[in-house]
């Protein structure tokens, strides 16, 4: 048997494959089964952001593996530490970090974090935990439920209690009350299509929310890891949030998740865990991945590539009026509103099939998420796949 026989056999079909095989990989290019080369302008769905194959990621986590894996939690880590330190530095905020080991889990700690904080001093019980309307937090009943998709509400209750959902950043202040524990929003949401908030309605709610002393959470799982340009996008939206998480990127492909938080002494021990979270690999992968994306920063070359791809993008925006409504995003986190849902699938069809990958979103949005190593070269050569795939249509 082959390998998508095999896979058709033995593996639950919970995801609608595209019928490719990738093999191999460098910086932003791939090559699949056949030999055949694409520009890969989805990073994993956000998750490669030093590129496939990186290096000195490789080089770091071949001499980890040779020396640890794993031990656990029970014991002092160093790359954990040292990750944490490195984490928390590159964001500029006073945190803590607890790991495990992908978004959903971080949104999880960070559910849990809001909620014994809003146990304090034995008042009234604090569980309300309001998220927005077209977010996705994750696929664990908890985040799900924090989700607000009714779509992904389907089949998988009854849920826990404790969620609800602000139609748009307006109306959150109106669904504050005496048992909010705290509030979760995407600066940009990703699944809801390449959403970004209002700067300064943002900054509006978070300065209500200390007034409060309500937790602000911003889950930052693809936004993270220098995505729209800084580290964070709390960074950029001028916010200080009491929690934050973190995952896709900030692993450049090894699984992480991370949660920030400024409330340190919220959770004590044996009120959180995580079996594998943070051990050796995963945490020296993280170093790695944030040293090589703070250099990047530091010498202007994130800033350089983020604009040689945002003027190709525009390019490509302003020849097909007639299929792309609306250009959004910001920095390396960008869409493209499709006229319908059809040509949308069809546009990511022929795109794969003429050598460029890219991905779906809500709302109708043709989503890209390249590598942050991208070069000029495979950016070229990405739209002029693009190109020739919308000749197509």
């Amino acid at each position: 048997m082959n390998i998508k026989e095999i896979d058709n056999q033995y593996v639950l079909p919970t995801y609608a494959r595209a019928d490719v095989e990738f093999v191999s990989g460098k910086n932003a290019t791939l090559f699949d089964s056949e030999g055949k080369k694409y520009i890969d302008f989805t990073s994993g769905i956000g998750v490669v952001s030093v590129g496939h194959a990186n290096e000195r990621v490789a080089k770091a986590l071949c001499e980890q593996v040779a020396s640890l894996t794993h031990t656990s939690n029970l014991y002092y880590i160093a790359p954990q530490a040292l990750a944490a330190q490195k984490v928390v530095e590159a964001s500029g905020y006073d945190m803590q970090c607890f790991f495990g080991n992908s978004g959903a889990e971080a949104n999880e700690g960070a559910i849990k974090i809001a909620r014994k904080h809003g146990e304090r001093d034995g008042e009234i019980k604090r569980y309300k935990i309001i998220t927005l309307n077209h977010s996705f937090h994750g696929r664990t009943i908890t985040t799900v439920k924090a989700t607000g998709q009714e779509s992904m509400h389907n089949y998988f209750g009854p849920f826990p209690d404790g969620f609800v959902y602000a139609e748009d950043i307006d109306e959150i202040e109106s669904l504050l009350d005496d048992h909010t524990a705290g509030v979760m929003i995407e600066l940009i949401q990703g699944e809801g299509g390449v959403e970004p908030q209002n700067k300064e309605k943002v900054q509006q709610v978070a300065k209500l929310l200390k007034e409060r002393e309500i937790p602000l959470i911003v889950d930052e799982v693809q936004t993270g890891a220098y995505r729209i340009g800084e580290f964070t996008a709390s960074q950029a939206y001028e916010i200080e949030p009491e929690i934050i998480t973190l995952a896709k990127g900030v692993g450049g492909g090894v699984p992480v998740g991370i949660v920030m938080t400024t409330l340190k002494h919220v959770l004590q021990a044996g009120d959180h865990g995580s079996t594998f979270g943070g051990n050796y690999l995963s945490s020296h992968a993280v170093c790695e991945v944030v040293d090589i994306l703070n250099e990047k920063k530091q010498s202007g070359d994130l800033e350089i590539t983020s604009l040689m791809f945002n003027q190709a993008l525009e390019k490509f925006y302003e020849a097909y009026q007639d299929t792309f409504t609306q250009k959004v995003g910001i920095g390396m986190m960008c869409g493209l509103r499709v006229k319908d849902g059809d040509t949308l699938t069809n546009i990511i069809n022929l795109a794969r099939q003429n050598g460029v990958m890219v991905l779906k979103a809500g709302r109708n949005t043709l989503r890209f998420l390249p590598p942050l190593t991208i070069t000029k070269e495979e950016i070229d050569e990405g739209f002029s796949a693009l190109n020739s795939a919308m000749s197509q249509l």
